[in-house]
C-alpha cells in the first residue's frame, strides 16, 4: 500500500471518530447544565470552561469571542473553520482523505461522509442547531456511528481498513482519556462535598459522554463513585471505549498491518503499542491513584501521540519529503 493511501486512511478514521467525541461531549454538557438550577450563572460558566481547557488552539477563542459562554463554546467547537479540530473542520479533513482514497474505499463509505459534510455546511445544519442543539449533536452521532458500521461492512478488511483501525482506536482511547480528565477540572460548587449530589452527576455525565452509563451501571449495580469510573473507563478489557480495549486494539491492528506476532515487534509504532498494552494489563486502579489520575491521564496521552508519530513516521514516510 502506497504511504499517502495509509496516512490518508489513518486520518480518515481519526478524524470522524474526532467529530463524534467532540458531539456527544457537547450534547452531555448540555444536559449537565441543564440538571443544575443555576443554568445562568456560575454553575453554568463552570461546565463550559473545562471544554475550553482541553482545547488545542484556546488562543484562537479568545481572539474570536469575548468571554465564555454556552453559545460561544458550542459555536467554536462545532462550525468555527479557523479551528482545525471543530466538528466541521473535522468532517471536512475526514471526507477530504477520503476523496484521496476513493478507489480503497466502498462507495457507501464515500457517500456517507459526502452526504454529512454537504449537510455541514449548509443551513440547515444551522437551523438545525439553533433549533434544538441536543437533537442536532444526537443526529451528528447517529450519522457518525453510520459511518463506522458502513465501513465495517463494505470494506475490505485488508490493509487499509487496519489502518482505518489503528486511526479509530488510537483516537478512541486519547478522546477518553480526556474526557475522564475533563472531570478534574471541574470545580465543585461552594459547599458541596466529594462524592455528593452534584459530584456524582457529574462522574454521570463522564460516563454518558463515553456512552458507557448503561454498562457501567450494570456490573456496578447503581453505584457511581470516582475510583469505579477510573477503573471502568481505563482497565476494563471489554467496553469498546476503555482505555485498555482501544490499547489492545490498536496493537492488534498494527500488528496487522506488518504480519509481526503480538508477542514481538517489528517496528517503534509495536513496541510503544505493545508497553502501553502490559502497563494496562498490569496495572491496578489502586497504582494509579496514588500516581494521581491527571498524571496518569497525562502520561498515557504522551504515549498515545508517541504511538501516532512512530506510526506516521514507519508508514507514511513520504511525508518527509516535503
Amino acid at each position: 500500500m502506497l504511504s499517502r493511501v495509509a496516512d490518508a486512511c489513518f486520518w480518515l478514521s481519526r478524524y470522524i471518530e474526532r467529530a463524534e467525541a467532540n458531539s456527544r461531549v457537547l450534547d452531555v454538557n448540555i444536559q449537565l447544565i441543564l440538571d443544575f438550577e443555576d443554568q445562568n450563572g456560575g454553575t453554568a460558566k463552570q461546565h463550559w470552561e473545562p471544554i475550553l481547557a482541553t482545547l488545542e488552539d484556546q488562543e484562537l477563542f479568545n481572539e474570536i469571542h469575548d468571554g465564555i459562554s454556552g453559545d460561544a463554546v458550542m459555536d467554536f467547537v462545532t462550525f468555527e473553520k479557523k479551528y482545525s479540530h471543530s466538528i466541521l473542520s473535522c468532517v471536512s479533513h475526514a471526507r477530504e482523505n477520503a476523496r484521496m482514497v476513493r478507489e480503497q474505499i466502498s462507495s457507501e463509505m464515500w457517500e456517507q461522509i459526502n452526504r454529512l459534510y454537504l449537510y455541514m455546511h449548509s443551513g440547515a445544519a444551522r437551523a438545525a442547531f439553533i433549533e434544538s442543539p441536543i437533537d442536532f449533536y444526537r443526529s451528528l452521532v447517529d450519522n457518525l456511528h453510520s459511518f463506522q458500521g458502513i465501513t465495517d461492512a463494505t470494506m475490505t478488511h485488508g490493509e487499509g481498513w487496519h489502518f482505518l483501525q489503528a486511526g479509530k482506536f488510537l483516537e478512541r482511547a486519547d478522546s477518553t482519556s480526556r474526557v475522564l480528565d475533563i472531570k478534574y477540572h471541574i470545580l465543585l460548587p461552594s459547599g458541596e462535598r466529594v462524592g455528593g449530589t452534584v459530584d456524582s452527576t457529574q462522574w454521570m455525565a463522564v460516563l454518558r459522554s463515553c456512552s458507557a452509563l448503561e454498562a457501567f451501571l450494570k456490573i456496578s449495580h447503581g453505584q457511581i463513585t470516582s475510583w469505579q469510573v477510573a477503573e471502568f473507563l481505563i482497565l476494563h478489557d471489554q467496553f469498546p471505549r476503555s482505555l485498555r480495549f482501544c490499547a489492545d486494539r490498536l496493537n492488534q491492528a498494527l500488528h496487522s498491518i506488518s504480519g509481526c506476532e503480538r508477542a514481538h515487534f517489528s517496528n517503534e509504532a509495536e513496541r510503544l503499542s505493545g508497553m502501553l498494552c502490559s502497563s494496562l494489563d498490569y496495572t491496578p486502579i489502586k497504582t494509579i491513584l496514588a500516581e494521581g489520575l491527571h498524571q496518569y491521564l497525562d502520561r498515557t496521552q504522551l504515549n498515545l501521540t508517541e504511538i501516532s508519530n512512530a506510526l506516521v513516521k514507519t508508514y507514511c514516510s513520504w511525508l518527509d519529503l516535503d
